[in-house]
């Protein structure tokens, strides 16, 4: 292994030797796998590109987080610029290094997105980011390339889980009564959370917990739907970015020297998602800035999308209708 890892710090030595001239572009790329990027992303897709997509895509981003947490405190494998003193960690990078969070996350979101929209520029776009983002973490000293390839291989089985068996267990949870719906979407989480109380993994299982309580919340009290120009689309991100920003940072300082210190980020991450599944879009339906979904019927407390057959019936992915 440590002959793998010195010639991995041979080809980090030398993609920087072009330091400083590419640091601008690489932080760039970088910053398209962080999770403040995320934090702005993923919301706009829920409420802003399309509704569906962007709830899957959030809830397996989350999933896949946690995954790659769970991975690296098993691998326990340092990173280039604490293996070798060759290399400049050119920007900051906490915990372990394999695999790749950002490799991870990049196959997954951009490959998710160019399989529902089924754009010819989006396959060129998704294929060129899962390139060069994790290009860029070579480039600044913060992973080696088998780190890569654990996150292009754990990337690669997301993205089959989400665009196959997935939308099976989906359908068959929007059959369940909401009861066994809100107990999976708080217990699951807590539990995996439990097994793994690390900051990451609380962070992915609290946002997971919010956001799937929200979701529950939502389908029932308010058929929010993504729909409208893109102005009236841009308004809502505005909106519900200026608040979801708010509640985040907010939360982040009120609660910053609070102990236990994972408890209340737990409660900060689960607030904050709290408010992208339900509390932004009952404030877009109430504001006009979104219409709501005539398409849903609600039996007996139970909530049933009529237009998800699609999932219903297994076929992958579901393709937008939203225009790219």
């Amino acid at each position: 292994m440590t002959g793998i890892l010195d010639q991995g710090i041979d080809a980090i030595v030398w993609l920087q030797q072009f330091s400083p001239l590419l640091d601008v572009l690489f932080r760039c790329l970088t910053f398209l796998g962080d999770k403040e990027f995320f934090l702005i992303f993923l919301p706009f897709c829920y409420w802003s590109l399309d509704r569906r997509v962007g709830a899957r895509l959030t809830i397996f981003f989350l999933i896949s987080a946690y995954i790659n947490s769970v991975a690296k405190v098993l691998c326990h494998q340092p990173r280039p610029f604490e293996y070798s003193d060759r290399v400049r960690g050119i920007v900051p990078a906490g915990g372990h290094g394999f695999p790749s969070g950002h490799t991870q996350a990049t196959v997954l979101i951009w490959g998710y997105l160019a399989a529902c929209f089924r754009r010819f520029w989006l396959w060129g776009l998704a294929v060129a980011l899962m390139c060069l983002v994790p290009l860029s973490r070579l480039y600044l000293g913060v992973h080696f390339p088998t780190d890569l390839v654990g996150g292009y291989w754990l990337g690669a089985v997301m993205l089959f889980i989400a665009i196959g068996p997935a939308l099976r267990l989906e359908a068959w949870l929007r059959q369940c009564d909401p009861g066994w719906q809100l107990a999976a979407a708080v217990l699951l989480p807590i539990g995996l959370m439990a097994l793994f109380p690390d900051k990451t993994g609380v962070s992915a299982m609290a946002t997971l917990t919010g956001f799937g309580v929200g979701l529950i919340a939502e389908s029932r009290w308010v058929g929010f739907e993504c729909d409208g120009g893109w102005q009236r689309r841009g308004l809502r991100f505005l909106l519900g970015g200026i608040v979801l920003f708010i509640l985040w940072a907010g939360l982040g300082r009120v609660f910053a020297s609070l102990e236990p210190k994972l408890l209340f980020r737990f409660i900060r991450y689960a607030l904050t998602a709290l408010w992208t599944a339900w509390g932004a879009p009952w404030a877009f339906v109430r504001l006009g800035l979104a219409g709501m979904r005539l398409g849903e019927v609600r039996d007996k407390g139970r909530s049933v999308d009529l237009k998800s057959g699609d999932v219903a019936a297994g076929q992958v992915p579901y393709r937008s209708k939203t225009t790219l």
